[in-house]
């Protein structure tokens, strides 16, 4: 499956946020969108999922515009984890089981059942099948969204920070999961994030939003200190560290007083 955005623009009341975005995803590819704090990166992302509207442009789902298909069949083909997500007096397996929704006839099923308790175990949440959302801590939660949206059985998944509130470990376990299910599956994946170094490590391209436009798309020869600095103001070295490249700060300056 394949989605397809060509000069999509939008606006927030009468800012401009997006200027014609244009570009494509393949089937097992992971995207990254990079790009400061207020540039529309989660704007972008709402928008391949019909969450908003944009004033201008056409996004493609398998060659079929995206605003013409019903509710249920885009929920079929694309899951969306935001970055926080609703919390309520329900336990993390009926929260997860949720994600089903777009699948279930007149009555769950075995399937239904057993591929929450897969996701479950490979996700290694086992232990918060029966605890509450509404008394989980942010990561807890993000991993209870991020499972929600793998039992959907999308084709392309959207994710919004999916590290966020998470620590070193959780973050390289879950962005390893995703990585591995894009591969198993044949689907792909779009992610918002802030961490360059986890983009350069689990993305195949990379989309630098800088103002609303795109300032950069390409593959890993995208990655240079000089886009880095033009879309981020911050100048950076960039190295090898175990055979991985690295991104760091050219310098960290104190603050005064510090």
């Amino acid at each position: 499956m394949t989605l397809s955005i060509q000069d999509l623009t939008f606006f927030y009341r009468n800012q401009e946020v997006l200027h014609e975005i244009a570009f494509s995803i393949g089937k097992c590819e992971i995207v990254a969108i990079l790009g400061p704090n207020g540039v529309g990166k989660t704007t972008l992302l709402k928008c391949l999922n019909r969450i908003l509207r944009p004033r201008d442009g056409v996004v493609y789902l398998d060659g079929q515009e995206l605003f013409r298909l019903d509710g249920a069949e885009i929920a079929r083909n694309i899951g969306y984890v935001p970055q926080r997500i609703e919390t309520g007096r329900l336990t993390a397996f009926d929260a997860v089981l949720l994600g089903r929704k777009p699948h279930i006839g007149w009555d769950l099923t075995d399937k239904d059942l057993k591929m929450v308790d897969a996701v479950f175990r490979r996700l290694a949440m086992d232990h918060l099948r029966l605890a509450y959302i509404d008394e989980m801590s942010g990561g807890e939660l993000q991993k209870v969204a991020i499972a929600r949206a793998l039992v959907q059985e999308p084709r392309i998944l959207l994710l919004d920070e999916p590290t966020s509130n998470l620590d070193l470990k959780n973050q390289v376990a879950i962005l390893s999961t995703i990585a591995r299910v894009v591969r198993e599956h044949g689907i792909s994946a779009v992610m918002t994030m802030h961490d360059i170094n986890h983009a350069i490590r689990y993305a195949d391209r990379f989309i630098f939003l800088k103002n609303g436009r795109i300032y950069a798309h390409g593959g890993p020869e995208t990655i240079s200190s000089k886009t880095i600095e033009e879309v981020y103001g911050l100048p950076v070295i960039i190295g090898k560290l175990g055979g991985v490249t690295c991104v760091v700060p050219e310098s960290c300056p104190v603050p005064t007083g510090a």
